[in-house]
């Protein structure tokens, strides 16, 4: 059911029956919350990083113990031996993000991965030079890409074309993003957008950007950093040629844990793509007869460089498991009601007071609401931190709170407004 089935009431008792009805509230039990004189403190920042699931710690300590057990043949031996142990995620993954197993991996982390992506599907000629991405993205991805225009001899004042909004607006318009591509597309090697963006929150068609780009001519890819475990994705049949994310944020899989790639099943055996090669994309059945000549598994697994650190895919793995439980599509809906229910609260404030920038449209948009405080928000900010309500700040004004379906509650969304509220009115 979408947020605007419900009739919203601005009570407690409203958020409290909301909670009683929801069929996802015994997840919430599932995670270790910071504590705020004696209770759980509200956590709205999964955004930024994800909660630690209960079980992380047991996989992983279940991981050294082998370690202890075993040595060197805990890559072998054991309930759950380290050489194949990444692919416990695979299938998970896949269903996470709308893929098929062949075009995912887990691996690295997502600017390592971007990277890789970039370098096979970056191909600048004279005739197709640049890449075309937001203006606002990330610094991570502007770095990764400025890096790579240079690499390849170009400047980027040059090869990088930025979309921004219209003036007086604050987010992009799909048509505008359409617009460009069909303007440029002649000139552009590749479409490099985030699909959710970081400090507005607003969450792009990739469906529409995906057949543009390629009507065109162009490569196209995405940094779901903000969108996996975020929104119900569907990379196979969106059809991008590749996408990363980092497993910190909506994935709770810990700080600086791994990250995630998928690359189209129409590129899995295309052995001519360029690529930096390591030793564990080889092809698996001849890895260790370590001859000279790289020959790539099929799919996603083919631009693994290294072994994966055994210890963060454990920790991932507790979270992967209640996400293959919940279902995205459980998730989002849930989401969807969460989100609409703190932009409900919001719009009783005060006028003047707070502007919500993330898009009204819940198709726009994922769990997370940025805020622009029209008084003192960095002072609001301590409130919210004295009151044990963990949200965060972006200069000069900007609040960002996410509600995560898989642990938050209507209840903490109540009260979070209700801080702003009194906040508003001193």
């Amino acid at each position: 059911m979408s947020s605007d089935a419900v009739r919203f009431e601005a009570s407690e008792e409203f958020a409290r029956r909301m909670d009683a009805e929801d069929a996802l509230r015994p997840f919430r039990e599932e995670f270790h919350f910071p504590v705020h004189e004696g209770e759980s403190a509200i956590y709205l920042v999964g955004n930024s990083l994800g909660l630690q699931p209960r079980k992380a710690r047991g996989y992983v300590l279940e991981a050294m113990d082998d370690w202890q057990k075993w040595g060197v043949e805990g890559h072998f031996m054991g309930e759950r031996p380290w050489m194949p142990y990444h692919e416990l995620l695979t299938e998970q993954t896949a269903r996470l993000v709308g893929a098929q197993p062949l075009e995912v991996v887990v691996m690295n982390t997502l600017s390592v991965n971007l990277h890789l992506m970039l370098v096979s599907f970056y191909r600048p000629t004279r005739e197709r030079p640049k890449i075309l991405m937001e203006a606002g993205a990330f610094p991570s991805d502007q770095y990764a890409v400025a890096s790579q225009v240079r690499f390849h001899g170009y400047e980027p004042k040059d090869a990088i074309i930025g979309l921004a909004p219209r003036a007086g607006e604050e987010t992009l318009r799909t048509e505008d993003i359409l617009e460009a591509i069909e303007r440029h597309g002649r000139e552009v090697a590749l479409v490099m957008l985030g699909n959710v963006n970081y400090l507005t929150g607003q969450a792009f068609d990739m469906a529409a950007i995906s057949r543009a780009a390629h009507q065109h001519g162009c490569r196209v890819g995405f940094d779901l950093a903000h969108g996996a475990g975020n929104l119900h994705l569907s990379l196979h049949d969106d059809g991008p040629d590749f996408a990363v994310w980092c497993s910190y944020k909506y994935l709770n899989g810990g700080p600086g844990t791994l990250g995630g790639v998928f690359v189209h099943e129409r590129h899995a055996r295309d052995k001519t793509l360029p690529r930096l090669s390591g030793w564990w994309g080889h092809d698996k059945q001849t890895r260790f007869q370590m001859g000279p000549d790289f020959d790539p598994m099929p799919g996603a697994e083919g631009w693994m460089l290294s072994n994966p650190p055994i210890l963060q895919l454990a920790a991932l793995r507790a979270s992967m498991e209640l996400f293959d439980r919940a279902t995205m599509p459980a998730l989002r809906r849930k989401s969807e009601r969460l989100t609409g229910y703190l932009e409900f609260l919001l719009d009783k404030l005060p006028p003047g007071f707070v502007r919500v920038t993330t898009p009204r449209d819940p198709k726009q948009r994922g769990a997370q609401l940025s805020l622009r405080f029209s008084k003192e928000p960095r002072r609001l900010l301590e409130k919210l931190n004295a009151a044990g309500i963990h949200c965060d700040f972006r200069s000069p004004d900007v609040i960002r709170a996410a509600p995560a379906p898989l642990y938050n509650s209507f209840h903490d969304v109540y009260r979070f407004a209700g801080v702003l509220e009194r906040h508003a009115r001193d």
